[in-house]
């Protein structure tokens, strides 16, 4: 199909890669006629050449490249095979998969020669095609799912050669993921250079914050039980991120209402007996002694690090359900994205509440 199309390719700046010559000749008829064919075989370099010289490749033009693929494993192999040759091209790379697994002869039997030109105008750039189906295999919804994603996307985001384009790609994967940007970077680096990971300074400031906020809030949950009040019922196990912490709170949930205790001594030794083991008790014993920044604090302090903890994870959920929001796309069931919605606007009020109390704004 390249002599039948080379003029319109020129002319339209655009080509479009399909498998064979059936696929060519539909797409053809269907009125796209910048449609070429590999002829069955794999993406190459030669093609790349080709196209290139067709196209008048360089900093001056601004020419597209589409790729019809399956949408299954081995379309996504062959997606990145091209991947791997599309750092050659100065030529925008596109992806146009058919959700229903049929190429673009099928496609105009069943359904058109409106449907294979809708086909190629829903194209999304090779990077996107790439990076989305590969942590689409994972569990978005849990930790250890987006951690496994992010991890299996990084060597994609090393692989982006293009260094304007590549903080743009690690912003998207952040808000697909639902983590910050600098958490992508490190893992992306670190996968460039077949390194262990570091953290960042951003990564490390943050989580030094959350530990510092987390170890104050158990320590006024230890040492003033009497002005705890209500809230330590607010509090639940994901609040926690560090694992001392995390211990520590468990211990004090088996130990009962602070409340009821007569005096702090009597309430940390419940808590000390509810402990799981002796590295959890010396957390506990450090915890009760460590002196908190009044020598004897208010209930608005104790309270306003309480709200500070709940404001914390919070912000937590907002960005987990922003990122699942981020990753829906238009055919998600509009029941679940209205329900998405109404979580995330009753987060981000309580997420306000609890700011305002704790900076004394309430």
């Amino acid at each position: 199909g390249i002599d039948l199309a080379r003029r319109e390719m020129a002319k339209q700046q655009q080509a479009v890669v399909v498998e064979g010559y059936t696929d060519v000749m539909a797409c053809h008829l269907a009125g796209v006629t910048t449609a070429v064919a590999t002829c069955g075989t794999a993406f190459g370099s030669d093609h790349v050449k080709m196209l290139r010289r067709i196209l008048m490749d360089d900093d001056t033009k601004h020419a597209e490249v589409v790729f019809t693929f399956d949408g299954d494993a081995a379309g996504r192999k062959a997606a990145l095979k091209a991947f791997s040759e599309d750092q050659k091209f100065v030529a925008s790379t596109f992806v146009a998969i058919e959700s229903h697994g049929l190429d673009p002869c099928d496609l105009r039997l069943k359904h058109g020669d409106g449907a294979v030109k809708d086909l190629i105008s829903a194209k999304i750039p090779l990077f996107e095609f790439v990076i989305k189906s590969t942590i689409a295999d994972f569990d978005l919804d849990t930790a250890e799912g987006r951690v496994a994603a992010m991890r299996a996307a990084a060597p994609i985001l090393a692989g982006i050669k293009d260094t304007a384009l590549r903080p743009e790609y690690i912003r998207m994967v952040a808000g697909w993921l639902g983590m910050d940007d600098a958490t992508i970077r490190n893992e992306m680096n670190s996968a460039g250079k077949k390194a262990a990971p570091q953290q960042t300074r951003a990564q490390s400031t943050a989580s030094s914050q959350a530990a510092n906020v987390e170890r104050e809030a158990l320590k006024c949950v230890l040492q003033t039980p009497h002005l705890v009040g209500t809230w330590f019922d607010s509090l639940e196990e994901s609040v926690f991120t560090v694992p001392a912490a995390t211990v520590v709170y468990a211990a004090c949930v088996q130990a009962g209402n602070p409340l009821e205790f007569d005096s702090a001594q009597a309430w940390i030794a419940k808590v000390l007996e509810q402990a799981v083991d002796d590295e959890t008790r010396s957390h506990i014993r450090a915890m009760a002694v460590e002196p908190l920044p009044n020598d004897e604090p208010d209930a608005r302090y104790v309270q306003a690090v309480l709200a500070r903890i709940l404001e914390m994870d919070a912000g937590r959920r907002v960005a987990e359900i922003k990122a699942a929001l981020n990753r829906a796309e238009d055919g998600t069931d509009d029941v679940d994205q209205a329900r998405l919605l109404n979580e995330l606007l009753s987060l981000e009020s309580y997420r306000r509440d609890m700011r305002n109390f704790a900076v004394g704004d309430s």
